[in-house]
């Protein structure tokens, strides 16, 4: 059977294999005994869990050779660092790559002993183990030397760390180890296919050259000067893949409630008290089962709870569609739909998708006339139509676009508000395509953004009924927009004379004047018979000054516009920032300048990680490129090409989706709201985001997402949060077949690798330096039998 990348099966090996090791395990003691006689600096500290065999479950053993997938040029951010015990550095560094460079020429060597000793080294194979395991506590390894993991297969193949370019991944020939020094045949498996064993080999420090010790002493004396810049630019580029908490500046994040950054549960005055709960004790070997609620597979937990929906006094203001989220998080998996497919891969998923993955017919029935969806054999399909554009949003988009000179939708970061009644699968459909949309209510709460983020609002045919209760709902709309920023309606109001819409449109423009929007024009579309109206909000405060009346009242100076959420809305208007060096004052940089160029307003604060913002900015965008240049792309064994719908789950600048720029795919940067409140910089850069609390569900719907990017995220929430519900979430809104990047201390690291076995899932990649580590896991189809009832998701009779 052919496996994936570091896969883990049964640990059977042949009698080869045994001999072999043998072999190298007696090899590895002498390479280490004449390692401590040649070296002048010995440390025997152990401070370093990873040398301590097993963290959390997690065996770790030191590894053979840094990959060059997981190289990365640390660049100055990590001066310090490099020069921090570079002597004991490089000496280890140049024995390992003095063994290396001697691989080739003892090969023969090698086979013939292993060959002649068979028998003797059987009966030594169990001493000479249990001599490293005695000595563990004395390894001379030093800190900084980074460790892998290696995996075997079911006919006991030790697997190589180097990946193939395209989906990364590799099997090994038959019989080969890397103690015999052979490449890897490249892999043609799909990335359906992959590790699911349970079990790992070991790899000791000699292992990757079965010369005498004698030679390798011989060998360290004449290689030592000249391996030496290769083994610091290796500990350099590993140092950068994985920054140890005590060595990277980019991870020593300084207490945001000691600097310029505030959180939203500082800024969110309304917020709820986060949820706490003790993690679970059998977390390792959780017994996981299937959700029992009404939604079944379209189960989105903080949506759906049924319990306090029912209880609502009211619904006037679209109470039942805000969040209301089970006081514990569930621990329950969501179901798979039955016939559910590995998603269409984009670009074709715009045009067709599986349809029961988003087995949903309403739309079809209701607004198959439209042009907007139908039912065409196993798919659903989007011939470009909708309720405005029957004859295709193309057309619609040079319309709105033609309307006035100063859209241009290639450099506006524009919001699409749309209904949610009964058409609220469109969300699921715009995901399953491949399309960024998220469920938000506008009801009696703020939308989850920041203020002055959206360059444009567009709203067609969404029947928001704005006017109401004083333009409570376009005031919230105008706290997100942009100084400058455009709102197209395009709806019947507009181009319609019918007494209702005519109504709606003189309320409409009383509004829209009070809060000095300015109509710039109305146009219409005659090919699809409908109409727009284009505002554009204030620049200035001068019109707020000179109305009339006070008619919307602006907010009072506490009133954060920032504040977002689970914070109550209010009919009021905030002032236009007027000074030069705010944000909001001026419009960004045009894109892709925008992307990469620090907000200019960036200038007088101190960034996340304690340095000048604009020169943290600068080193968060490089760090983040080299990682996924170096280590993601190449080193994890994803096919990038599967992969459209991103989620970074802890984004700070967007560093992360920014250096994803050149890939077909988009990101959802969160900012937890316990996080400094970095979200106006992601929006200033051109990409989207929203604030989330990660002791609750998601606003999203199951399986929606290819990848989901952890970046020492779950460490904070382990100090609040119940990690087994975290994982469950993860599981939720992660499709089949999908990806969880980790990058986390090696205790976080050793639980989620855990919590993950528990699910069947596979484990593609592992590596750990310090007291970090990087861990890639796959998700399988695998769907526990049991069920655990949610009562409060569960809509009673």
């Amino acid at each position: 059977m052919v496996m994936g990348k570091y896969s883990r099966v049964d640990g059977r090996k042949p009698s080869i294999y045994c001999c072999t090791i043998t072999v190298v395990v007696f090899v590895a003691l002498c390479l280490v005994g004449a390692w401590m006689l040649m070296s002048s600096s010995v440390p025997v500290q152990n401070s370093n869990p990873l040398s301590q065999g097993n963290v959390n479950g997690v065996k770790q053993v030191a590894g053979e050779n840094i990959s060059k997938q997981f190289e990365d040029s640390p660049g100055n951010l990590l001066e310090d660092a490099r020069k921090e015990d570079s002597n004991a550095v490089d000496s280890q560094s140049d024995s390992q790559s003095d063994v290396h460079d001697d691989q080739n020429v003892t090969e023969k060597e090698s086979e013939s002993t292993v060959e002649d000793n068979q028998d003797e080294n059987r009966d030594e194979k169990t001493e000479s183990k249990n001599v490293i395991e005695e000595n563990q506590d004395e390894k001379t390894v030093t800190e900084e030397e980074p460790k892998t993991r290696t995996e075997n297969n079911k006919d006991g193949k030790t697997e190589d760390t180097e990946s193939n370019s395209g989906d990364g991944e590799s099997t090994a020939e038959a019989g080969e180890t890397q103690a015999q020094g052979k490449e890897a045949n490249k892999s043609d498996q799909t990335e359906s296919e992959g590790s699911s064993g349970e079990n790992k080999s070991k790899s000791d420090d000699g292992e990757k050259n079965p010369d005498s010790g004698e030679n390798a002493n011989e060998n360290n004396q004449e290689g030592a000067t000249g391996n030496n810049v290769d083994s610091q630019e290796n500990d350099q580029y590993s140092i950068e893949i994985l920054p140890a908490g005590t060595q990277s500046e980019l991870l020593n994040e300084t207490n945001t409630q000691n600097m310029a950054w505030s959180t939203q549960v500082v800024e969110s005055q309304n917020e709820k008290i986060p949820q706490q709960s003790s993690i679970s004790k059998d977390q390792h070997g959780h017994g996981w089962k299937l959700c029992n609620v009404t939604a079944g597979p379209a189960y989105v937990p903080c949506l759906d709870n049924w319990y306090v929906i029912r209880r609502l006094p009211s619904t006037k203001h679209y109470e039942h569609r805000e969040r209301h989220c089970p006081q514990e998080a569930p621990t329950c998996l969501v179901p798979i739909p039955e016939g559910y497919r590995r998603s269409v891969m984009w670009p074709k998923s715009r045009e067709k998708i599986w349809f029961y993955n988003v087995p949903n017919t309403k739309l079809a029935e209701v607004k198959g006339h439209q042009n907007w969806v139908k039912v065409t054999g196993e798919y659903l399909t989007f011939p470009g139509g909708g309720t405005q554009f029957k004859h295709g949003a193309l057309h619609y988009i040079d319309f709105i676009q033609d309307s006035h000179p100063d859209i241009a939708w290639g450099e506006k970061k524009p919001s699409d508000i749309g209904c949610w009644d009964e058409h609220e699968a469109q969300v699921q459909f715009a995901l399953e395509r491949g399309i960024p949309a998220m469920l938000a209510v506008m009801g009696t709460k703020r939308l989850p953004f920041p203020s002055s983020v959206f360059d444009l609002v567009h709203c067609a045919r969404c029947r928001v009924p704005w006017h109401i209760e004083g333009g409570k709902l376009l005031l919230e709309l105008n706290r997100v927009l942009r100084p400058g920023g455009y709102f197209i309606w395009s709806a019947t109001p507009v181009y319609r004379n019918r007494p209702e819409d005519v109504g709606i449109w003189k309320a409409m423009s009383k509004l829209t004047k009070s809060m000095c929007w300015d109509l710039v024009v109305i146009k219409r579309d005659t090919l699809n018979g409908v109409g727009a109206a284009i505002y554009k909000k204030p620049t200035s405060n001068d019109c707020y000054n000179n109305r009339p009346q006070n008619e919307p009242p602006l907010c009072k100076g506490s009133d954060d516009p920032n504040a977002a959420w689970n914070v109550l809305l209010e009919a009021c208007m905030h002032e236009v920032p007027v000074d030069v060096s705010v944000r909001g004052s001026r419009w960004p940089e045009q894109w892709p300048k925008r992307l990469e160029k620090p907000p200019y307003w960036l200038n007088s604060q101190v960034g996340v990680y304690g340095k000048a913002a604009p020169e943290d900015f600068a080193a968060d965008y490089k760090h983040w490129k080299n990682v996924v240049s170096r280590s993601y792309l190449n080193g994890t064994g994803i096919n990038w090409t599967s992969v459209r719908n991103i989620m970074d789950m802890r984004a700070v600048y967007g560093g992360f989706a920014a250096a994803l720029k050149d890939l077909k795919v988009w990101v959802m940067n969160i900012v937890p709201i316990d996080f400094a409140d970095t979200l106006p910089i992601i929006y200033e850069r051109g990409l989207v985001g929203m604030y989330h609390d990660w002791c609750e569900s998601f606003n999203t719907y199951p399986r929606t997402y290819d990848l989901l990017h952890a970046d020492h995220l779950f460490s904070s929430l382990k100090k609040r949060c119940n990690l087994v519900a975290v994982i469950a979430e993860v599981d939720r809104i992660l499709r089949p077949e999908g990806k969880l990047i980790v990058r986390d201390n090696v205790e976080i690291i050793g639980e989620i690798e855990s919590l993950a076995k528990s699910l069947k899932w596979e484990i593609r990649m592992i590596y750990s330096k310090d007291k970090e580590g990087l861990l890639c896991v796959h998700k399988t189809m695998w769907r526990p039998t049991e069920f655990e009832t949610i009562t409060s998701a569960i809509i009673q009779a």
